[in-house]
């Protein structure tokens, strides 16, 4: 692909992306933080987990965006009793055209683009493990088959917080499949009140398609293509290094209050959403702005915290901005 030729797709790549979030915002009231952090793991070819109290929008907002893309969207209600194969699918024992029985597969709802993972974390970790093949190597194997997803292929899960009764913690591995994790914040006065006039009026509000699977394929290639520079490396590694109680240039409350930090897929990470930023926002290059936008959401699941940073109660978010704060 020829200099010129790149630019022209890119042109036309953050122009059909603008008219997504546009499409997504005419029915969604407020979030921008969250819907723009949701579009950069969207096209970084990530999976997103949305924390919230319930009622905040979270599955219509994961809905509306299946329409505006226009991508198969399925949605799996997670309870106690979820048994994994109500995710994965299963193999049945089903009689053939020559009248013998052989196992055929059944598609669970996990083959779909848009896997919307509802009140995930109310369903024991067994079942929530289940998603760890197809959110790491797209694959689904039941019985010794192994059966490869659509791309593009996204989990978004929303999680209450875990104070609330009747949930489990996320597997540690299981978080750490998560590109972001995502805070939905409450509404305003104003934003309560535009919600009611949209979703209680009479005639319900079409969000027009404005993109497709190709496209959103096509997006994602793009942007494996924005550089990233060695002085930006150097910036991401030594963030993530800061992250870690055991290094020197660490945070005084790091050293006291975590256990573990991010690694090496929390490095990928925080490259892959800063490129994601930079295409949204119209350049062609990952900025030190891109890097320090993205670390609270790719960072925020990824901090362990000891039994002193357990006691004191302090936020992953506050350590990652000392972290961000600590490196000018």
């Amino acid at each position: 692909m020829t200099t010129d030729t790149f630019e022209t797709e890119f042109i036309k790549a953050n122009e059909a992306i603008q008219k997504a979030i546009d499409a997504v915002s005419s029915y969604i009231v407020g979030q921008e933080e969250t819907l723009e952090e949701v579009f950069w793991t969207i096209f970084a070819g990530g999976h997103a987990l949305l924390e919230g109290l319930p009622g905040l929008g979270k599955t219509m907002l994961v809905k509306t965006l299946s329409n505006a893309l226009q991508l198969s969207f399925s949605r799996i209600q997670f309870t106690p009793d979820l048994m994994p194969s109500d995710i994965t699918g299963t193999m049945i024992l089903q009689k053939n055209e020559q009248g013998s029985q052989e196992f055929q597969f059944h598609q669970g709802p996990v083959f779909s683009n848009f896997v919307l993972a509802d009140e995930i974390n109310r369903a024991t970790p067994k079942t929530q493990s289940a998603l760890l093949e197809a959110m790491g190597e797209k694959t689904v194997t039941i019985m010794g088959k192994t059966q490869r997803l659509e791309e593009p292929f996204f989990v978004l899960a929303t999680q209450n917080p875990l104070d609330l009764e009747g949930t489990y913690p996320l597997p540690e591995a299981q978080l750490d499949r998560f590109l972001c994790k995502i805070h939905v914040p409450s509404p305003s006065k104003d934003e309560l009140k535009e919600i009611a006039k949209r979703t209680l009026m009479k005639e319900e509000i079409q969000v027009p398609a404005v993109m497709d699977q190709n496209m959103v394929i096509h997006i994602q290639k793009l942007i494996q293509s924005i550089m990233v520079s060695d002085e930006m490396l150097e910036f991401a590694s030594l963030l993530i290094m800061n992250t870690s109680p055991e290094y020197e240039t660490s945070p005084a409350e790091i050293k006291e209050f975590v256990r573990y930090g991010a690694g090496p897929r929390g490095m990928q990470s925080l490259l892959r959403l800063a490129k994601a930023r930079a295409l949204l926002s119209g350049r062609f290059h990952v900025s030190i702005g891109d890097l320090k936008r993205v670390a609270l959401p790719v960072l925020r699941h990824r901090l362990y915290f000891n039994f002193e940073g357990e006691a004191a109660g302090i936020s992953a978010d506050e350590l990652i901005q000392k972290c961000i704060d600590s490196m000018g």
